[in-house]
């Protein structure tokens, strides 16, 4: 028993018969088993209800796709919470109030992401909507100091106060919409979202006050390798509008302290695990506006990282593999970086590419009982 707990000490774990690692766990588990079961009905809706992506000279898929799947992760990630809620409350008045705040904002941007699908949103307003949002962020005081970021100098009240709400705001609508722009090949941002939680999950885990955001990132990390069952290539379902709903929550969660810790210092981690879509995005913006596009965001091309991995691999599967390993990579830089102990990293890795793994092995046998099926 006390070998058992000094172990869990070292990943992180407190007390793993406590009622925190409890409520962490059933969080997890929770949302995979919930959207591992209710992505393939809601599927079956959303082909009754036209709720499809059909073929185009960008996208990969030859026939009608259903693009619900953020429903799914979405319902999957609330439930989990509400679950976790039930189980522990969390006990600071403020953190309650920022978790709420979050969840609304996912929220807004989920059913953004599904509305924008049905009548394709002018980029304008769906900046605006995302602003909104993010100010809703700081209203409620998760909110970037630029004071509190290392090896920056320090500034007066007057100046640090509006520069840290302006990186706030390019912070949330920023990574949000990066994540959304790497949703091109199946299972490169499901795969990404498991990875950055998991990632920001372990490194939070470190700290006794960041509980609150620990629950948040197990859920979303449950909720999307449930939904990843469902979309390694070839996929029976696509994302949708969920690719703001992950960009979004991983943006607010980094945000999540306590009442006197700055998020600013915190912010290290996720903008390492997030290299691959940052980049991703800054090249695409780059490049567009060097051929004369005033608006990079409104020109959607081919020019990617995902499409230049898909041109040399011509293979889904291969080139989501190959996005997960460099965006795992780039974790495990992050967690280094922020004092993870290594062994913690290495347990980290190892647990992460396992489950990769075995969803993807899943989906690649049940296409193969699938195609068995239809040749006799």
């Amino acid at each position: 028993m006390d070998s058992l707990r000094a172990l869990a000490a070292q990943l992180g774990i407190a007390d793993p018969f406590g009622a925190g690692f409890f409520s962490v766990l059933v969080t997890f588990v929770t949302a995979l088993v919930f959207t591992w079961l209710f992505i393939p009905r809601l599927r079956e809706f959303a082909v009754q209800a036209g709720w499809a992506d059909l073929p185009n000279a960008r996208r990969l898929n030859k026939e009608p796709l259903p693009n619900a799947g953020g429903l799914g992760i979405f319902a999957g990630f609330m439930l989990s919470i509400i679950v976790a809620w039930a189980i522990r409350p969390i006990s600071v008045e403020l953190v309650n109030i920022q978790v709420l705040a979050i969840m609304l904002g996912a929220t807004i941007m989920m059913f953004l992401g599904f509305v924008d699908d049905r009548v394709d949103l002018s980029p304008a307003s769906r900046l605006l909507v995302q602003v909104l949002v993010a100010v809703l962020l700081m209203v409620n005081g998760l909110k970037m100091d630029f004071n509190a970021i290392p090896f920056l100098p320090t500034l007066p009240d007057a100046v640090n106060d509006p520069l840290s709400t302006v990186l706030t705001i390019l912070w949330i609508v920023g990574l949000t919409n990066a994540v959304n722009l790497m949703d091109g090949v199946d299972g490169v941002v499901g795969g990404l979202g498991f990875i950055v939680s998991m990632v920001l999950l372990i490194t939070a885990a470190q700290f006794p006050d960041r509980a609150a955001a620990v629950v948040l990132l197990a859920g979303l990390a449950g909720a999307c390798l449930g939904y990843l069952r469902y979309n390694f290539n070839p996929s029976r379902i696509i994302l949708g509008g969920g690719s703001y709903l992950i960009g979004f929550t991983l943006a607010a969660v980094s945000l999540l302290g306590t009442l006197k810790v700055s998020a600013g210092a915190s912010l290290l981690v996720p903008l390492i695990v997030l290299a691959l879509p940052v980049m991703d995005t800054t090249q695409v913006v780059i490049g567009r506006l060097r051929r004369g596009i005033r608006n990079p965001l409104g020109h959607p091309d081919k020019t990617h990282i995902h499409h230049r991995v898909l041109a040399r691999t011509a293979s889904a599967r291969r080139t989501a593999v190959i996005l997960w390993g460099v965006a795992l990579l780039c974790g495990v830089v992050g967690m280094l970086l922020q004092g993870v102990p290594p062994f913690v990293v290495l347990v980290a890795a190892l647990t992460i590419g396992l489950c990769l793994t075995f969803v993807a092995l899943r989906r690649v046998r049940a296409h193969e009982r699938e195609r068995a099926s239809q040749l006799n």
